[in-house]
């Protein structure tokens, strides 16, 4: 595995734990289809979450979160609708939000986190 894909892993285990230590319940992750892949699908306070997650060394080429534009957030709705479809039975009843957290750290498990709770 490239160094690259083993820091946006850390990050991506980092984001659920610090999610179900804040009172999400994490129903997939890594979820694929045709459109592309959601990071973390969870639900918490009648809503259900999409959430897109960014992890960087530093901030030399940006904050993490500066990577999700206008297209990224249109990729991420669909996605969103196609993972919900898929799922009726956990999505039943809850309202959609698209939500990020990014990482900056050489080590994802100690680095800095901000959580964006509505991104849409």
């Amino acid at each position: 595995m490239a160094a690259k894909d083993e820091l946006g892993r850390a990050g991506e285990e980092r984001a659920a734990q610090y999610l179900t230590r804040h009172g999400y319940t994490v129903l997939d992750r890594n979820w694929r289809c045709s459109q592309g892949e959601i990071d973390i699908v969870a639900a918490r306070g009648g809503h259900l979450s999409v959430i897109e997650v960014k992890t960087r060394r530093s901030e030399a080429f940006g904050h993490p979160l500066e990577a999700i534009d206008d297209r990224k957030r249109r990729r991420l709705w669909g996605l969103a609708f196609a993972w919900k479809a898929e799922h009726p039975d956990l999505a039943h009843g809850l309202a959609l939000r698209l939500e990020a957290i990014g990482i900056i750290g050489t080590d994802p498990a100690v680095g800095s986190l901000e959580h964006l709770v509505d991104v849409s």
